[in-house]
């Protein structure tokens, strides 16, 4: 059995002693969406945590982190911001932008220090599961931990 490859937000978490377990899911099927990941690792979708970047009008970029059975409110995400307009960043600009790609972003290790939102759900849990920034494995982590790591800020972001 080869060893697993560390990420960098595996890196991250070791360089600052916070404490996680990593699981690691097939991805043969090209189902990658966070509820298939959630159905994989055996977990509720609300613990499942998805990492979606944004791009406002000003070209800054935005990272929200928010349960897997649920939405990103844009409209909520642009007040939180102060952008006029925001949106999705291109799949095709995510991997340039935040060495990660679609599936395996994590809101750890991302090539640049962003703005991350964690949506508030997050503080009602012991534990969460999110990306490891590899496509395939997750990490599970205290929620605290990470908003403190991510230097997150908790807010209501979803539909």
């Amino acid at each position: 059995m080869s060893k697993l490859k560390k990420t960098n937000a595996m890196r991250i978490l070791d360089k600052e002693k916070i404490e996680y377990n990593i699981m690691t899911y097939s991805t043969s099927d090209g189902m990658n969406d966070a509820i298939s990941v959630a159905n994989k690792v055996n977990e509720l979708p609300e613990r499942v945590f998805k990492t979606l970047v944004l791009i406002g009008k000003s070209s800054e970029l935005y990272v929200c982190v928010i349960p897997g059975n649920e939405k990103l409110s844009l409209k909520k995400a642009s007040k939180l911001t102060g952008e006029k307009n925001i949106e999705m960043l291109p799949v095709n600009k995510l991997l340039p932008k935040t060495g990660y790609i679609k599936g395996g972003c994590s809101p750890i290790g991302m090539r640049k220090k962003y703005i991350t939102y964690f949506h508030e759900s997050i503080l009602d849990l012991d534990k969460v599961t999110l990306s490891a920034g590899h496509l395939g494995t997750q990490i599970i982590i205290n929620p605290k931990d990470l908003i403190k790591v991510s230097e997150g800020i908790v807010n209501d972001i979803i539909q």
